[in-house]
């Protein structure tokens, strides 16, 4: 899409106040909600949202609901990204990094939160993956969807137990799990351990910045993670990063949802993902959706779903000018 004149300089109008350039910097770095936002700008929330309101109708910034909370995220537009991206370069940005410590201190709270949430419920991490939809049915799915292997490397992103390594291990010639919570790890080492695989790796890691080669792993997994992510685009893009020619990327989570209570029983961000938007990133990310598998609840509960992603493969006329 190319702006027309008018509509520049309507996004020009729209984003040429002190509090919306603000709003503009804080979101290049991630999605925001309303109450982050009034925290971090030290404003109401009823002015913040005015702000928020003129610059989605500038198509500046998409507006989208989750559950009873609602968050902001940069318009995907390339022009108007382009145009954001020009305006913000440009700016002496001195109120920008009181603005920017303070969203620190916001993600600071939320991982401290989550960590400590984590740590607690590490034990119990099965058991409580498991109440929504029976993890043999998942399990199945998961395998229809990866295909039959053998896989040459396995990448699990917040692999918690290691479920997915100890279900995908013994067809990987190499597997490689990552978690940011070291009793996680622990237990994940223990499982692993106990079913016999030995060329598995567990790192302590984060999902945005995996410091994996590019196209390292035929097989990316992403389970029950994303819905404790402030920027799951972000972590989408970087498992996708590691999907090498012909490899998945599998993604598991919920479908959208209104349980409010998980955001503080259970530290959700997220209350699920809509198949369009797990499948843009996807597109994003040079990867090619398949159907989406969903599996519903076995009671009143959750739907989880299986979106999978695959990198083509490599033309083979390219690949032999490659190894020529």
């Amino acid at each position: 899409m190319t702006l027309t004149a008018d509509q520049t300089v309507e996004a020009l109008r729209a984003a040429g106040e002190p509090t919306r350039l603000r709003v503009l910097s804080l979101l290049a770095g991630e999605e925001l909600s309303v109450m982050e936002l009034s925290r971090i700008l030290d404003q109401s929330q009823p002015r913040v949202s005015r702000h928020l309101k003129l610059m989605t109708d500038a198509g500046l910034i998409e507006r989208f609901p989750d559950g009873a909370r609602v968050y902001y995220r940069l318009s995907h537009d390339a022009q108007a990204r382009r145009l954001i991206d020009t305006v913000l370069d440009i700016l002496a940005d001195d109120a920008g990094e009181a603005d920017h410590r303070r969203l620190d201190e916001v993600r600071k709270d939320r991982e401290e939160a989550a960590a400590a949430y984590f740590e607690q419920i590490a034990p119990q991490w099965d058991r409580l993956r498991s109440l929504y939809v029976s993890e043999n049915a998942v399990e199945a799915a998961l395998e229809q969807a990866a295909g039959p292997g053998p896989f040459e490397r396995v990448v699990d992103l917040g692999t918690g137990s290691g479920r997915m390594l100890t279900l995908f291990g013994k067809k990987a010639k190499m597997a490689v799990g990552l978690d940011l919570s070291q009793n996680m790890l622990n237990i994940a080492r223990t499982n692993v351990s106990k079913a016999g695989l030995d060329k598995v790796e567990l790192r302590h890691g984060d999902i945005f910045a995996t410091r994996l080669p590019v196209h390292s792993a035929d097989l990316v997994i992403v389970h029950q993670v994303l819905h404790y992510l402030a920027d799951p685009a972000a972590a989408v893009a970087e498992a996708a990063r590691l999907v090498s020619p012909g490899g998945r990327l599998l993604i598991v989570d919920f479908a959208p949802h209104d349980f409010e209570h998980m955001r503080e029983a259970h530290q959700h961000r997220r209350l699920g993902f809509a198949d369009t938007e797990i499948a843009g990133w996807l597109k994003e990310a040079g990867l090619t959706s398949f159907a989406p598998i969903a599996l519903p609840p076995d009671r009143e509960g959750l739907t989880v779903t299986i979106w999978t992603g695959e990198r083509p493969a490599v033309p083979s006329a390219v690949q032999d000018r490659k190894t020529a």
